[in-house]
């Protein structure tokens, strides 16, 4: 879902993104109100990667996520950990990448609308604390 909103939100220069706080970080929508058995399934699937690439130590993160050299043990991790996050989104799985990018902007002006209204939108801590714990890894 991140890579997906950096690849359309992101500034770029030659074909490196430019990655800010201000224009994708602060941004990004998480899932609206992820069910506590969601989060911790995502939670669990984050702890098989960073298990996954603890077993890699000798590599670096430009061997462990070359396309060519990245184990497949970690890219499954990867891939379990990707469905594990869309289902904080949605019980459907997203048919391509316009459909996600789609979700995710709607997502976004659901988000915004309160500010352009001149109301505040309330905080949901649960949320925005899974949401810390997640971008921090």
């Amino acid at each position: 879902m991140h890579m997906t909103w950096v690849k359309y939100t992101c500034g770029r220069i030659k074909s490196d993104y430019r990655y800010s706080n201000e224009m994708v970080y602060n941004n990004f929508p998480w899932a609206k109100e992820p069910s506590d058995k969601n989060l911790k399934i995502v939670e669990d699937k984050v702890q098989k990667v960073l298990n996954v690439r603890a077993g890699f130590s000798e590599s670096s993160f430009a061997d462990l996520y070359h396309p060519l050299t990245m184990p497949p043990n970690l890219a499954k991790a990867h891939q379990e950990l990707d469905k594990a996050v869309d289902l904080c989104y949605r019980p459907q799985a997203f048919t391509n990448e316009n459909a996600r990018i789609e979700y995710l902007f709607a997502l976004y002006n659901q988000y915004t609308a309160p500010l352009l209204n001149g109301k505040k939108a309330k905080k949901n801590n649960k949320t925005q604390g899974t949401i810390t714990k997640l971008l921090a890894f």
